[in-house]
């Protein structure tokens, strides 16, 4: 199933590294950037490889390694480091272009893959061209220093356009729906509205910074068991009746494209019908 949950952990602080791993959540993402200061970079990376060294494959599927931006100071060093690391996806902050995917990529283990991290206007505005670069796997929305790097307050009506922005790109491109960004209040009802909201403007997954985040933000994406109800229902009249175009369901008219959403849902979250 694609991943729902993506959580952040320094990667100065191995000793978190299992925690994180067992904490539930979908994917562990080690940070090199934002998590970590600049005199601890270094720690960082020679941290984070000594856990990969003594990691197995299964571990590693789940793990992603966060890299300062291609206009950074630490970009190079961190891209040296990555050509010699065992990673099976890396995720790029502050993405731009194609171009800085390519070069990413140029650094990874064949069949690996870089999940973009759109924090900026620059970015969000070249989004299409991102998401059908090769290595791609699906796009993430860094909504605070989106909302940084375009001078607007919290709540402004320019996220939304940049984050539906994102949504189209990704369907676009047949990429999965897009991460969702951060939340900073820890609290779990702050995490499943912004969630719940991700969700109606079209992301399939959060970035949460917290393992108490996990929890609401999955639910947020998750059908609930009566969605599921309804789902089955709809696939089951339909697939059995000798409809001419539409069905009825709980009082309403089912057509094709209702069909197919129910469908949809099910397989995705593979939910037997």
């Amino acid at each position: 199933m694609t991943p729902l949950t993506y959580l952040f952990v320094p990667g100065n602080r191995p000793e978190r590294f299992a925690k994180a791993l067992a904490s539930g959540a979908d994917r562990v993402i080690l940070d090199l950037e934002d998590a970590v200061a600049p005199s601890e970079k270094a720690r960082a990376r020679a941290a984070i490889g000594a856990w990969l060294a003594s990691s197995d494959t299964k571990q590693r599927t789940r793990v992603l390694v966060r890299i300062n931006d291609a206009h950074s100071a630490w970009h190079s060093e961190d891209m040296a480091w990555v050509h010699d690391q065992p990673l099976s996806e890396v995720m790029l902050s502050k993405c731009e272009s194609p171009a800085q995917v390519a070069a990413v990529l140029a650094q990874l283990p064949a069949g690996a893959r870089v999940l973009p991290l759109m924090e900026t206007v620059r970015g969000v505005h070249g989004a299409a061209a991102v998401a059908v670069a090769p290595g791609v796997s699906r796009l993430a929305f860094g909504a605070i220093d989106y909302q940084l790097d375009l001078d607007v307050p919290s709540g402004s009506p320019a996220l939304e356009a940049a984050a539906v922005a994102l949504v189209v790109a990704s369907r676009l491109a047949d990429l999965p729906a897009p991460v969702a960004g951060v939340t900073p209040e820890l609290g779990g009802d702050a995490v499943a509205a912004d969630a719940a909201q991700a969700h109606r403007l079209g992301f399939g997954a959060k970035l949460c910074i917290h393992p108490q985040q996990i929890d609401p933000a999955r639910q947020a994406f998750v059908p609930s068991a009566d969605a599921q109800a309804w789902a089955r229902r709809v696939v089951d009249a339909w697939e059995h009746s000798p409809h001419s175009g539409a069905v009825q369901v709980d009082a309403r008219m089912v057509d094709k494209p209702v069909y197919l959403r129910a469908r949809n849902l099910l397989a995705q979250f593979s939910v037997s019908v």
